[in-house]
């Protein structure tokens, strides 16, 4: 170690050394404060549909009456025909799990600086969005209006089934709705050249959040739709 290099670890040493590394905002890995933020609130999230997951694999468990055969209830027909078993929920995984690799190319395309790329990109994925929560309320709506479905109680069995359906899908309905807000906000920020001298971090951001709904659906499509 050169005599210079000593001398500025001798001089930064201690309580005062300490005390000039924190205010100068010393940064120990080279994260953006807007990307750690919303790692910090992914985990946060993780925690409540954890939770809510959990609470519903416990309530499934120790019910003592019998639990509503999930591939009837969401059995769909076409044309009079037989009723599809879970066939709008597949459509559902499929157009959510493809919106995750628009997001994935509206990022790269952020970073290589092309704004009409990035924009229409974003803008594919915030409609792959809508029709997701529009397939959610029209399977809202059927469990309602035609079978009976309540939080309360059902025709098809255990009370609690309904309660812990609502709660789950509304939840991640409502992250779902929040993400194509904040997606179509970006890209009309991105379109305007709002981002142009900052950077296209928020473009990453935004996907990181967009990512996560995708993933906590896959969970609740295989804990909810398929045990």
């Amino acid at each position: 170690m050169s005599e210079i290099a000593v001398n500025e670890l001798v001089r930064h040493g201690g309580l005062d050394g300490l005390a000039d590394d924190w205010s100068a905002d010393k940064q120990t890995y080279h994260v953006p404060w807007g990307k750690a933020m919303m790692w910090i609130f992914l985990v946060s999230d993780t925690f409540i549909f954890t939770c809510f997951l959990t609470s519903y694999l416990h309530v499934r468990l120790t019910t003592t009456e019998p639990w509503p055969v999930q591939s009837e209830i969401f059995a769909l027909s076409f044309g009079g025909g037989d009723p599809i078993p879970l066939i709008l929920i597949a459509i559902m995984t499929f157009i959510l799990i493809s919106s995750s690799g628009t997001m994935a190319l509206a990022v790269n395309f952020g970073y290589r600086g092309d704004k009409v790329k990035t924009f229409w990109l974003m803008c594919a994925t915030a409609a792959f969005g809508a029709s997701f929560v529009s397939m959610q309320v029209f399977e809202w709506s059927k469990l309602i209006l035609e079978e009976g479905v309540r939080p309360w109680g059902n025709p098809y069995g255990a009370p609690q089934f309904g309660a812990v359906f609502f709660m789950i899908t509304g939840f991640h309905g409502a992250h779902v709705t929040v993400g194509v807000i904040y997606l179509l906000w970006v890209a009309f920020r991105v379109k305007r050249g709002y981002y142009d001298e900052k950077g296209y971090e928020i473009v990453e951001i935004a996907g990181l959040y967009w990512h996560f709904v995708d993933l906590v659906w896959v969970f609740i499509f295989a804990f909810f739709y398929l045990l």
